[in-house]
């Protein structure tokens, strides 16, 4: 779960302090900003470059806050470990300024932060220091956070219509106070906010397509069981995996655990489109292989990411293309458990998934389903043109 500001806040405080304490100030003459975090985004994953970014960070650390901007402009490229790295530099020169009684570039920080193009974690960091100084910015940045690639942004702005939604239901019409809670709701990506513009909503009279809202696939040709005894037939190439690039044929039989199997159309009617091959198939097979195949209507080529919810053994193919394979039981499962990214080509385009049930017999291994949606990188649902 995302912290809320404030939160975020007091858990940096410490960290600020201790960052202040550490570095000796090194000062900078005649080298470039760029220079400075080029080196740090150059660090590797297993601590490439390390020596030469310490003595960067350094330098850049001890930087006037002047250049407050500059150095957040280096987040643009930086991987995870290099984005760290690059904010204790922010907070370091951020928080030198304000112990010396300087002013942050409040103008500076703003333009920067509503500027989408910008790194959304270099955003956020901004945001957090312009609120730290001036809390009463938050009201009129909010809004510029409502379709934010930064979901932490984006959080706090959907959390305001939320406040101000709840704040007009004693003195607005049920129909006014819906239309806020559905604006919440359009915007809301948090699973916790969804819930919460989803219930009142709901209470208040109204309707949600939550499936819709998520982006879920919920009508699907499924078959099954197929032989998964010890656990073995994940990786086997049972006859239905040739389906994973062509129409499905109703009428082709299959040879499974049982003989003469054959596609079965299925719609889920469940509000986060999770389909139960338990319901479907009553007998409950245990050690089993069932196969989940749809077709998406792409409006465009496109990239997406396919979000799967799972509880058991699993793999996603799209247009005949392995993507991703997840040999796990029982786990738990959960929105967005696993996120591939998937190129749709236009038109029809065709996803086949392989779900594995073992043979645990404990009440809590007995469940055999998936959940799957089409979304964008910041979990926004993409549809298809026949939807």
């Amino acid at each position: 779960m995302n912290l809320s500001i404030a939160t975020r806040y007091f858990s940096r405080t410490i960290a600020i302090g201790l960052v202040v304490l550490l570095y000796s100030p090194v000062h900078c003459v005649a080298v470039e900003i760029d220079e400075l975090t080029a080196t740090i985004r150059n660090i590797g994953p297993k601590g490439e470059g390390h020596v030469a970014a310490q003595q960067a960070w350094k330098s850049l650390a001890a930087q006037p806050v002047s250049e407050l901007v500059a150095v957040l402009d280096g987040f643009h490229g930086a991987n995870q470990l290099a984005t760290n790295w690059l904010r204790g530099a922010v907070d370091a020169i951020a928080q030198t300024a304000l112990n010396e009684s300087n002013s942050l570039p409040e103008n500076e920080l703003q333009a920067f932060v509503i500027e989408h193009d910008n790194a959304p974690l270099a955003r956020l960091t901004a945001y957090e220091w312009l609120l730290r100084v001036n809390p009463k910015l938050k009201e009129s940045l909010l809004p510029h956070f409502l379709n934010d690639s930064s979901l932490e942004l984006r959080r706090d702005a959907v959390e305001s219509l939320l406040q101000k939604a709840k704040l007009s239901a004693s003195d607005s019409q049920p129909k006014t106070v819906i239309d806020a809670y559905r604006t919440a709701l359009n915007h809301a990506r948090d699973l916790d906010q969804i819930d919460e513009a989803t219930k009142q909503i709901t209470d208040l009279g109204g309707k949600v397509d939550l499936p819709r809202h998520f982006g879920f696939l919920l009508d699907w040709h499924v078959i099954a069981p197929f032989d998964n005894t010890n656990a073995k037939g994940l990786d086997v190439d049972y006859s239905p995996e040739q389906d994973a690039n062509r129409l499905i044929d109703s009428d082709a039989t299959h040879e499974g655990k049982i003989p003469n199997l054959k596609w079965k159309s299925t719609a889920s009617e469940e509000r986060f489109g999770i389909v139960d091959f338990n319901g479907i198939y009553p007998d409950k097979y245990k050690g089993a292989i069932a196969y989940a195949h749809t077709t998406f209507e792409s409006s465009s080529a496109q990239n997406v990411q396919l979000r799967l919810g799972c509880i058991n053994a699993n793999k996603i193919w799209l247009n005949g293309k392995l993507l991703t394979r997840n040999n796990v039981y029982h786990a738990n499962m959960m929105i967005d458990q696993y996120i591939v990214n998937a190129p749709l080509k236009k038109g029809t385009n065709r996803i086949l998934l392989k779900i594995a049930q073992n043979e645990q017999e404990e009440s809590w291994a007995q469940r055999w389903e998936f959940q799957l949606r089409v979304c964008d990188t910041n979990g926004t649902a993409v549809l298809a043109i026949d939807r």
